[in-house]
């Protein structure tokens, strides 16, 4: 068994970012805070999906570029592998959100520039 506690989760970026509290062998869990204005970059993932449990405030998903959800509290989604994903706080409020990477996939991340408004990038049929 593994236990992990959502209080001062040491974020990667200091005071926002992602934050991993239990990692491997099956899954990656951990927690992703928002301040207003922050953004977690537009992202995919080869090999595993990630889920997202909202715990606090709103945020805007972008899915593939194309689809704009607002997550709100006790909203979950899934992005599947390969499914590009950018978060943004767009609101006056953090956003503070559980992940869950499945199966666990050490250095599966492949970051993909982007920002609503530009040209949605194009990615190739077949896995790095």
């Amino acid at each position: 068994m593994q236990k992990a506690s959502l209080d001062n989760p040491g974020y990667r970026n200091g005071t926002w970012g992602p934050a991993y509290l239990i990692q491997g062998p099956s899954s990656d869990m951990g927690v992703l805070l928002l301040n207003p204005g922050d953004a977690m970059p537009n992202h995919i993932h080869e090999h595993c999906d990630e889920s997202f449990v909202v715990l606090e405030g709103s945020c805007t998903l972008w899915m593939d570029g194309v689809e704009r959800h607002t997550m709100t509290v006790h909203d979950v989604f899934r992005a599947n592998p390969r499914e590009m994903h950018y978060l943004v706080n767009e609101s006056d409020k953090p956003f503070r959100c559980l992940f869950i990477k499945s199966p666990a996939s050490p250095g599966d991340t492949i970051t993909i520039p982007w920002v609503p408004g530009e040209p949605v990038p194009t990615l190739t049929d077949e896995p790095a």
